[in-house]
């Protein structure tokens, strides 16, 4: 069975850091692009950071820049998001989803979606 598990979330201050997992079971992520999304209470989910297969070229949305870093770890079959100086803002609901090869702004494109992992900024 194809599956993604997100962890990592939790409740962090403001300026604070965390680092969300996303680990694949029963497929390797070598040849799937890595997006991360998130939801936040009465909005749609928005596109976070993606890397593309094979370790290649990454994006950010422009809210994250500077602060977030996603990377893979090939030997753990798990890409990372690296969320530092945290804002209230950046509350939410953060999912992984898996798509062939490259990523994609549009979330109907991904075939893999984890069950999500809750992260609040505040103080």
């Amino acid at each position: 069975q194809l599956q993604l598990v997100e962890s990592g979330g939790g409740l962090v201050q403001p300026g604070g850091s965390l680092r969300l997992s996303c680990a694949a079971s029963g497929f390797t992520l070598d040849y799937y692009a890595i997006g991360w999304f998130r939801q936040a209470p009465g909005k749609e989910r928005e596109g976070v950071s993606c890397i593309k297969a094979s370790g290649g070229s990454t994006n950010y949305a422009d809210s994250v820049k500077g602060r977030f870093t996603i990377f893979r770890d090939k030997a753990k079959n798990t890409v990372y998001l690296q969320m530092n100086s945290l804002k209230p803002e950046d509350t939410a609901v953060y999912y992984c989803a898996a798509r062939y090869m490259y990523c994609s702004g549009s979330l109907r494109d991904y075939d893999y979606w984890g069950q999500g992992t809750q992260v609040t900024v505040s103080s």
